[in-house]
């Protein structure tokens, strides 16, 4: 990892330096070993990586509103669900394998939740399962690539 001084001189201006500091921040140089994350290199990889990042932006808000719904007496699935899609982007931003099939489990359980809020109306249960099963689509589309980048972590495991 670069030091402060050298990032700032190797930037030569403002707008390069905020580049370089993201860049350094949501995808450390290679493998960040104290974080985890991996630096995206092929598109499938940065591709991954938004995948992962669109997670945590849909699993936020499913956390916080469901807090509010829960308080006012509703349902505790959007937090959990929330919780879940959270914690499955983290994990892929980390290059985790996991973090796929734990988005995968919260769309199974996202089935049979539906079904029991709304039975088998169709128009009742589009909302709640067409996007959820898009991107779970995406997910399965991203689980080669984790294995990959897997394969990589436990590489270097073996060689430090």
């Amino acid at each position: 990892m670069l030091s402060l001084e050298e990032l700032i001189t190797m930037s030569r201006s403002p707008e390069n330096l905020m580049h370089h500091i993201m860049l350094g921040v949501v995808f450390p140089l290679e493998h960040d070993r104290m974080a985890g994350l991996f630096r995206p290199r092929r598109a499938s990889e940065w591709a991954t990586c938004a995948v992962a990042v669109l997670l945590i932006v849909l699993g936020l808000p499913l956390v916080i509103m469901g807090t509010e719904l829960a308080l006012l007496g509703g349902s505790l699935y959007y937090i959990l669900a929330g919780i879940a899609i959270v914690a499955g982007g983290i994990l892929m931003l980390r290059g985790s394998v996991a973090g796929a099939l734990l988005y995968l489990l919260a769309w199974l359980l996202t089935w049979p939740w539906a079904l029991w809020e709304v039975g088998f109306d169709g128009w009742a249960l589009l909302p709640r399962l067409l996007g959820p099963t898009l991107i779970a689509v995406l997910v399965v589309l991203t689980i080669p690539v984790l294995r990959h980048l897997q394969k990589i972590a436990m590489a270097e495991k073996d060689i430090a």
